[in-house]
């Protein structure tokens, strides 16, 4: 009896061998036995804490009861209920509406490892690490903006001025400016590119043949002396001009330009040295037809193409799917077709292969009528292979649509939250200024009474 007696007065447990604790206002009995199965945990800590060591106790806990034997800590009871689970059944799932970045603060304050998480739980606490990542390298973008006092040198300064000039052009009028007319000059070159294929606009040379009409190309070469002009001025402000160079839209950009000097070479060197004129004219005509790649040029200026670029990336799976499903069913219903239409005298299906052409523009609801079924089998084949067609094509609609509006959303938030942060830190810094003006203002005011002899 006595031992049990100095047990119940050393120790945080009850006679029933329990322990009580109340986080933030709820009380929760928890057994010893429970709390023992991971020993390194704060309350299996506290568990075996002597009710005496005050000191202790202070470090494991916010307050103590010794009258009641109840333990406080200030903390979220929602997220404490979620905790408990793991003593119950040695997982832990993290409770709807609870921030998962949070609920780990809180794993951490109860010293729970986080490898009791469920997969769902790591999952969604994986997203929410990857937006935060987004958020801060939203905030280092916004943060280097406004920070272009901290250059020191006159050419940091201009480099920075047209670095911000040609890639934001929400920084000020004259970049919005520049912005709107590289986008003009985009649609204005794709345009002229169009109209100079058109027989009546042309002109014949002297040769006899059908070339570009001369105020085309003279619009054609202001669109490329611009757009020349813009990727240079980019790479020699760009930060880092390897990524610069490495880019994905950079590159586009390159190759936009790169066929347009590559003409006026052979041009040049057809005409003046001692190359086939037939070879030169072929590669002109192969590098006039990759000038269709400045048209991309205009996801640069458009935050819409570019979510659809990265929706088209998250729907990978999807797009992957409807590929390998029209591909088993261009592959059978080519087969089933070739087979049933050998029996007509004129039939169109010389082979499986060539039927692959008829399997593609019929799944795809093209039905050009080139080759079509003229058996009453072939038919019914074809009627089931453009239903299956539909229905595939049908089928990831939804999820990439979804998938769009879900990007484009979480980018709104993102950018809001980024601005957000930024604002909060520059209350912070503006308070510490002030406190740290107002230690200065007294430390002032002391040397003065103490120069008055007070």
């Amino acid at each position: 009896g006595r031992g049990e007696g100095r047990r119940e007065r050393g120790k945080a447990l009850s006679s029933d061998g329990e322990i009580v604790v109340n986080i933030g206002g709820v009380r929760i009995t928890l057994l010893e036995d429970l709390l023992n199965r991971y020993p390194n945990s704060r309350l299996a800590e506290l568990l075996n804490c002597s009710t005496q060591n005050y000191e202790a106790i202070s470090l494991l806990c916010d307050d103590f009861d010794p009258v009641r034997r109840e333990f406080y800590f200030d903390r979220d009871p929602d997220a404490f209920k979620c905790i408990i689970g793991v003593y119950y059944f040695d997982e832990i799932h993290i409770k709807r509406g609870l921030c998962p970045i949070c609920f780990i603060q809180e794993m951490e304050f109860w010293k729970i490892d986080q490898n009791v998480l469920d997969e769902c739980c790591k999952s969604s606490l994986s997203d929410k690490e990857r937006e935060l990542s987004d958020i801060a390298d939203k905030v280092k973008v916004i943060l280097e903006d406004l920070e272009v006092e901290r250059c020191v040198t006159r050419s940091q300064r201009c480099q920075r001025f047209v670095w911000k000039l040609m890639e934001k052009p929400d920084s000020s009028s004259l970049a919005r400016v520049i912005a709107i007319t590289s986008f003009i000059s985009i649609l204005v070159s794709a345009v002229v590119m169009c109209i100079g294929t058109i027989p009546e606009l042309q002109v014949v040379d002297a040769e006899g043949k059908l070339v570009e009409h001369p105020d085309l190309e003279a619009i054609e070469t202001a669109c490329m002396l611009w757009f020349t002009a813009e990727y240079l001025l980019r790479l020699a402000s760009s930060p880092n001009k390897l990524h610069f160079a490495l880019s994905i839209m950079n590159i586009i950009d390159f190759m936009a330009i790169m066929p347009f000097y590559v003409v006026l070479s052979l041009t040049y060197l057809g005409t003046t040295s001692m190359m086939e004129l037939v070879n030169v004219q072929q590669a002109i005509q192969a590098l006039r037809i990759m000038r269709i790649a400045r048209i991309f040029k205009l996801a640069r200026h458009s935050s819409g193409l570019q979510t659809l670029t990265y929706a088209l990336k998250r729907s990978l799976k999807e797009l992957g799917l409807l590929l390998m499903y029209m591909g088993v069913g261009i592959f059978v219903f080519s087969a089933l077709a070739y087979t049933m239409e050998q029996s007509h005298p004129e039939t169109l299906f010389k082979s499986i292969p060539q039927s692959f052409w008829w399997a593609i523009i019929t799944m795809t609801t093209v039905g050009y009528g080139d080759i079509y079924p003229k058996t009453t089998l072939g038919k019914c084949n074809a009627a089931v292979s453009f239903l299956c067609g539909v229905i595939a094509i049908a089928l990831p609609i939804h999820p990439i649509i979804n998938n769009f509006v879900i990007f484009y959303n979480k980018q709104k938030v993102l950018e809001t939250a980024a601005k957000h942060e930024v604002e909060l830190m520059e209350l912070k810094s503006g308070r510490e200024a002030r406190r740290k003006s107002r230690k200065k203002q007294t430390k002032k005011k002391g040397k003065e009474a103490e120069s008055n002899g007070f």
